[in-house]
C-alpha cells in the first residue's frame, strides 16, 4: 500500500498534531509492506527531501516560517499554494491508495483537491473544528462552508477524541465520525525511580498564546503561593505571549518562583517531566492533550481547565476547573500540592491510564482505515 500523507506540521514545526505524526510514523517504519510520501513544511528558505525511514519520505516545503509554534494566515497560504502542485506532480509519478490529511485545515483542502483522483480520510486534532479556538473566529465563518465539503467528500473523518467528536457533531451533526485516540510511548516517558514528592516543582508545556490560558496560570500563582510557599512554575514553550508573560511575571514580583524555558527540544522533555511533582494544563480546549499523555505516562498528577479529551484521560487522577477562573485554578492546584498522599495517588493512577494507550494501536488502526478507504466509494 502507498499512502499520501499530508500535514502542515512536522517536527521541528509544530506542536501535539506533529508529534503525533513523528509517533505514527514509527510504527509505519516497521509495516514491510507499506510507502509513504509525506508532503509538510520546512524551516528555511530550501526545500528539503529527506528519509524518515526506508518506507517514510518527507516533502519539507518553504513556507516563510518565522516561528515553529505559531502559524499566521500568510504561512498557512504559502502552504497550500506551495503543497498543491508537488501534491500534483507526486500523484502523477506515484500509483496511490488513499491520501490521509492530517488536519481538516489546510491539509484537507490539499486531499479535497484531488478528491477525483484519490480516495483520502480526514484527522481532525483541534483548531480544524469550528469552536475550538476562538482566535479564529472570523476565519470559522469564512471557511464553514469548505470545511462541510472537505468532510463530506472523505472517505472517512476521524476525531482524536470523543470530545473532538462532539464538538464536530455540533458543526455537523449527520457526519459519522471515528475515534483514534493518541498514543503514547510509555518507555520514552515514565515516572523517576526516586518521585519528586515535597519538591513542590509544578509544570506547564504549553504553546504561549491565548487559547493555552497560561496568562491565567500566571494569575493565580500569587494565591497558589499563598496556600504552598514552597511550589514553583516551570514553563517550557515558546509564543507570541512569551515577552507579555515575562513582563507579567515581574510586575507580580515571581521572578524567583516562575522559569520560562522557552523552546525545549522534544528530547529533553521526558526529564522535564520527571523533575516534576504536578502537571498543570490551563487551556481553552484541547482535542487530546499529547502534554498531558506525556506528563501521565511519567507519573504526573494533573490539574487542567477547559474541556476535550477529558472522558479518555481523566479517572481519579485529575482535578479539572473552568477555563480562565484564576480562582478555581489557585485552588485546586493549591488543594493538590499540599496532599503529599493525593498526590502520590493521583500520579499513580495517571501512569496506570497512560498504560493502556499505545501508538502500535493507533498505526493499526490507521492501517485499517486506509484499506476501507481505498476500497470505497467516494460518495461524489
Amino acid at each position: 500500500m502507498r499512502v499520501l500523507f499530508i500535514n502542515y506540521e512536522f517536527p521541528p514545526i509544530g506542536g501535539g498534531g506533529a508529534n503525533a505524526t513523528r509517533y505514527l510514523f514509527r510504527e509505519f517504519a516497521k509495516q514491510e509492506n507499506l510507502t509513504v510520501d509525506c508532503v509538510t513544511s520546512g524551516l528555511g528558505s530550501h526545500d528539503v527531501q529527506e528519509d524518515f525511514a526506508n518506507n517514510i519520505h518527507l516533502y519539507r516545503l518553504a513556507v516563510g516560517k518565522q516561528q515553529k509554534h505559531y502559524w499566521t494566515q500568510r504561512e498557512v497560504l504559502t502552504f497550500l499554494l506551495r503543497a498543491q502542485p508537488l501534491v500534483s506532480r507526486l500523484m502523477h509519478e506515484n500509483q496511490y491508495d488513499c491520501s490521509h490529511a492530517f488536519f481538516g485545515f489546510p491539509s484537507g483542502a490539499l486531499s479535497w483537491w484531488q478528491r477525483k483522483k484519490l480516495p483520502y480520510l480526514v484527522s481532525l486534532r483541534g483548531s480544524d473544528v469550528p469552536g475550538f479556538n476562538p482566535r479564529f473566529g472570523m476565519q470559522y465563518i469564512v471557511l464553514k462552508p469548505f470545511f462541510r465539503r472537505i468532510w463530506r467528500d472523505s472517505g472517512l473523518v476521524v476525531a482524536n477524541s470523543l470530545g473532538l467528536r462532539q464538538l464536530a457533531n455540533n458543526f455537523m451533526p449527520q457526519q459519522p465520525i471515528e475515534v483514534v485516540p493518541n498514543g503514547i510511548d510509555i518507555e520514552e516517558f515514565f515516572p523517576p525511580e526516586v518521585p519528586s514528592l515535597g519538591s513542590g516543582q509544578i509544570l506547564c508545556v504549553s504553546r504561549l498564546v491565548e487559547r493555552k490560558g497560561v496568562q491565567h496560570l500566571l494569575e493565580a500563582m500569587p494565591q497558589i503561593l499563598a496556600q504552598a510557599p514552597h511550589v514553583s512554575l516551570t514553563v517550557a514553550g515558546e509564543g507570541d505571549l512569551l515577552e507579555s508573560l515575562r513582563q507579567r511575571c515581574s510586575e507580580l514580583e515571581l521572578a524567583k518562583k516562575i522559569t520560562f524555558l522557552g523552546y525545549v527540544s522534544h528530547e529533553q522533555l521526558p526529564e522535564l517531566y520527571r523533575k516534576a511533582e504536578l502537571y498543570v494544563q490551563p487551556s481553552y480546549y484541547e482535542g487530546m492533550s499529547n502534554t498531558i499523555l506525556e506528563a501521565m505516562a511519567s507519573g504526573l498528577p494533573i490539574v487542567a481547565t477547559g474541556e476535550g479529551g477529558r472522558e479518555e484521560l481523566f479517572s481519579g487522577n485529575a482535578e479539572t476547573v473552568p477555563f480562565g477562573d484564576c480562582e478555581a485554578l489557585a485552588s485546586a492546584v493549591g488543594a493538590v500540592v499540599c496532599d503529599q498522599q493525593r498526590l502520590q495517588a493521583m500520579g499513580q493512577r495517571s501512569r496506570q491510564i497512560a498504560e493502556s494507550f499505545s501508538w502500535a494501536a493507533v498505526a493499526e488502526r490507521y492501517l485499517e482505515m486506509y484499506q476501507d478507504v481505498s476500497r470505497g466509494e467516494l460518495g461524489l
